[in-house]
């Protein structure tokens, strides 16, 4: 097995080569065994917002109040639109918590429109526009429901941190490596990029009931919460149903199958453009195939990226030969 990252994405602008992304990606199967894997899948990395499903379960099991809508937002990186920031208050209001209580930096929110809106009325970044700021709300409402302090709930000792850690070695079969700081303030556990891809399949396929399937079950029927308006993750669950998809911060991302398959990338230069194309490479490997005329049309939009010129099309980012 290789240990260093491979080639994954060739990039062609006007037809010549520009390009390569490198990066690690490994599919397992429903027991959690490896099926495919290319690049390093093995060592410590941090999963950055894909870890925020193992949180939102951590959440539950102190005892937070959080079904559907509230619950998929919990393990989310939302947009910051309207759908989303008002639900945050109603969470904090629920928890008799403010604003100020949210443990999130200030954000402008991350949809455009939103975004504008929040300008043109003067606004300046808040805490409830962070797109963490429904993990934030969540982890306050664990804290008041179990009688847990809040002022030092990110602290990693923190007993709710510490379920967290839990879940996260349960699912993943793996201690985690290392501790960070996420971009929001939060604790972040380190495991290889097949622990993660374990753990989100085990979540994936868990009995009905489990903390594990109450939160990828919300994950799934409502996809709007869990990104917005326009992104990937919530695109890719509303065409192609049951499947579970979070992405996260320097180029990682996970999406897993009812059956508990699930596959898992990570780019090693952090960017972006790189992810759809070779996710949805992966997800036909494993025999996705799209059930309407709509979710054949996105598969092959997200399969082929485009590098823009003038803000026009002038190349492409697809998968390298011999990836899958």
């Amino acid at each position: 097995m290789n240990t260093a990252p491979v080639e994954l994405v060739h990039v062609r602008r006007s037809g010549l080569h520009e390009g390569t992304h490198y990066g690690s990606v490994v599919v397992t199967a429903a027991d959690g065994t490896v099926e495919f894997a290319r690049g390093d899948v093995t060592s410590p990395m941090f999963p950055r917002s894909s870890n925020k499903p193992f949180q939102a379960m951590a959440m539950l099991a102190g005892g937070a109040d959080l079904v559907g809508a509230d619950l998929a937002l919990a393990a989310a990186s939302h947009s910051g639109e309207p759908m989303h920031v008002d639900r945050v208050f109603g969470l904090l209001d629920r928890g008799g918590f403010t604003e100020d209580d949210l443990g999130c930096p200030p954000a402008l929110p991350l949809n455009e429109t939103a975004r504008t809106a929040a300008v043109m009325a003067g606004s300046e970044p808040r805490r409830v526009f962070m797109n963490c700021s429904g993990k934030h709300a969540g982890m306050l409402l664990a804290c008041g429901a179990a009688g847990w302090s809040t002022a030092d709930s990110l602290d990693p000792a923190h007993p709710l941190q510490q379920r967290v850690v839990a879940a996260v070695a349960r699912l993943c079969r793996e201690e985690p490596a290392a501790v960070g700081i996420d971009g929001c303030g939060a604790p972040l556990f380190a495991v290889s990029l097949t622990g993660l891809a374990r753990g989100f399949g085990a979540a994936a396929a868990a009995a009905p009931g489990t903390p594990e399937r109450q939160v990828t079950d919300a994950m799934r029927a409502h996809p709007e919460m869990v990104g917005g308006t326009g992104r990937d993750d919530t695109r890719l669950m509303q065409a192609l149903p049951g499947l579970l998809a979070k992405g996260g911060a320097e180029g990682v991302h996970c999406a897993a199958l009812p059956d508990g398959r699930c596959v898992a990338i990570k780019i090693a230069d952090g960017g972006d453009r790189a992810r759809m194309p070779v996710l949805v490479a992966a997800l036909r490997a494993m025999g996705v195939t799209a059930g309407t005329p709509a979710a054949a049309a996105l598969l092959e939009e997200f399969a082929v990226g485009q590098v823009l010129g003038g803000g026009e099309p002038v190349g492409t980012v697809t998968v390298a030969p011999g990836v899958f």
